[in-house]
């Protein structure tokens, strides 16, 4: 029967750990205070504001468990199987620490296939058989309040965060209440001829045994100890005790899990458990059995008991994917200070105040070959070049070429900006508009010049269709919006290398 017992616990286990609905708790918050108690409010704010390291630790739920199992007698009798009961409440003190307080009521029985004499057992058996030959046998039923520390074995995890299973150990307290009766009389109260029962084997004896006596234990089994009882209820001895065992619990769901547990219950002093003293050595319980926790709470307030959390998915998580650490913002070296970072700026030394392009490389407007910051006519004609080192070109001399046409008017605008389009948008900006009406506030003032909006398009067709819509709606924007006239705006798809998400806007006649 024993091995069948324990053949159920672990097949009804194995169902549970394959379930398909088995799962595990999500990942707590440490950002939601709803779950925090108000008493570690000050921790909790004082770590959100970054003045401590360590979250306060939440409200977490209460373990209501049953258990149904096997209770024996481990003394000088061989046992035989029983059966016992229980409810338990547990509360967590920490991710590996919790308690646990249980009663527990059972049925233990066993009986001896040696004979023994009467005498020799002392009690109703030496009053009722002298000499003659007995089979010792009890039934012994209990009652257990005990008070448990619980550890948690398998929590910690370094490689994984899920926590499905929980192994623990326990130890503590027991006050023990246990009434001991032997079957020794039959229902009339006469001896029962145990001298009929032929020796064999084990179940011979037990099935001679079962045939002889009627199912009652009548009597009081002797009893005694090294140490007396603390109390007497009746029929039943209190005892101090002393327990401790080992369980494996499997969640099935983050309200419910299956858990099966030995746990042995040691008296302090009583070698007459099982209605029998043979030696120096004292009887203790054995109690295994399947336990069904269900978690007491509510999952708005609280969390799940901390022995299903591995304590450190916070820390771990955090140095994944930060988000209360304080990270500095990224600061990119540009060593001249032209606004273009030292990795995409190809002139790192332009000399401070200098106007660049998109690249970082001094502006030459004029194309003259002298950059703007040193050009001292920033428009040169064409005619009128080269220049000398400031810039300056050498145009004829009108005495000496009178037949020569007189120059066309010149441009006196000077710089223009450049229009930057962020991703793949072709609108005008508020940046944008407010630059373009700078633009149309100096063709205004310089009715000769033209404005030649330069494109770089990217050597795609969608990146040129796309370089075209940025210039037309330039265009459109000067025209439309500002009153330049369209001959005046002169587009320019492809201006040559430079920044695919610039139109670079240059003056001229």
């Amino acid at each position: 029967m024993a091995s069948k017992k324990y053949s159920l616990a672990a097949g009804l286990l194995l169902l549970a750990a394959s379930s398909a609905f088995a799962q595990e708790g999500t990942a707590y918050d440490w950002r939601d205070s709803s779950k925090i108690p108000s008493k570690r409010m000050p921790q909790q704010n004082e770590f959100l504001n970054n003045q401590y390291a360590f979250p306060a630790k939440p409200r977490d739920m209460w373990e209501l468990g049953l258990s149904a199992g096997h209770m024996m007698v481990i003394g000088d009798i061989p046992s035989r199987p029983g059966f016992g009961g229980g409810i338990s409440l547990r509360k967590s003190l920490g991710h590996t620490f919790s308690l646990r307080a249980e009663y527990t009521g059972s049925f233990s029985y066993g009986l001896d296939y040696r004979p023994r004499t009467g005498t020799s057992l002392g009690g109703v058996w030496a009053a009722a058989y002298g000499n003659n030959p007995v089979y010792a046998n009890y039934r012994t039923k209990t009652h257990m309040v005990s008070i448990d520390g619980i550890v948690t074995l398998n929590n910690i995890k370094f490689y994984s965060d899920k926590v499905k299973s929980n192994f623990y150990i326990l130890g503590g307290y027991t006050l023990l209440a246990a009434d001991v009766d032997v079957n020794a009389l039959d229902g009339n109260g006469n001896p029962y001829n145990f001298a009929s029962i032929v020796q064999g084997s084990r179940k011979s004896v037990r099935t001679q045994f079962n045939d002889l006596v009627d199912k009652g234990y009548r009597q009081e089994g002797p009893n005694g100890g090294n140490r007396p009882p603390v109390g007497i209820m009746g029929a039943y001895q209190v005892r101090h005790a002393v327990d401790f065992g080992a369980g494996f619990a499997y969640k099935i769901s983050p309200r419910w899990n299956l858990a099966i547990e030995d746990k042995i219950t040691a008296p302090l002093g009583d070698d007459y458990l099982d209605g029998v003293k043979a030696g120096n050595g004292n009887d203790f319980f054995n109690y295994t059995a399947l336990r069904l926790n269900i978690n007491l709470g509510n999952k708005a307030k609280r969390v799940e008991p901390l022995w299903w959390w591995n304590p450190l998915d916070y820390a771990y998580n955090e140095l994944n994917a930060p988000k209360h650490m304080k990270i500095p913002t990224p600061v990119l070296p540009d060593a001249d200070g032209d606004g273009v970072t030292d990795q995409f700026d190809k002139e790192p030394n332009t000399p401070a105040g200098a106007p660049v392009d998109s690249h970082g490389v001094s502006r030459d407007t004029d194309g003259d070959g002298v950059p703007d910051y040193k050009d001292k006519e920033l428009i040169t004609p064409t005619i009128c070049q080269p220049v000398d080192a400031d810039g300056v070109g050498k145009c004829p001399d009108p005495a000496c070429c009178k037949n020569i046409a007189p120059p066309p008017p010149t441009c006196a605008i000077g710089s223009l900006p450049s229009i930057t389009f962020k991703g793949k948008g072709a609108d005008v900006n508020a940046a944008a508009k407010a630059l373009l009406a700078d633009v149309a506030a100096q063709l205004r003032n310089n009715p000769n010049c033209k404005v030649t909006l330069a494109g770089h398009p990217a050597a795609s067709k969608a990146g040129q269709a796309l370089n075209q819509k940025r210039v037309d709606a330039i265009k459109a924007y000067l025209v439309e919006k500002e009153g330049i006239s369209g001959d005046r705006v002169i587009p320019q798809y492809d201006g040559g290398e430079g920044d695919v998400h610039t139109i670079d806007l240059r003056s001229g006649l």
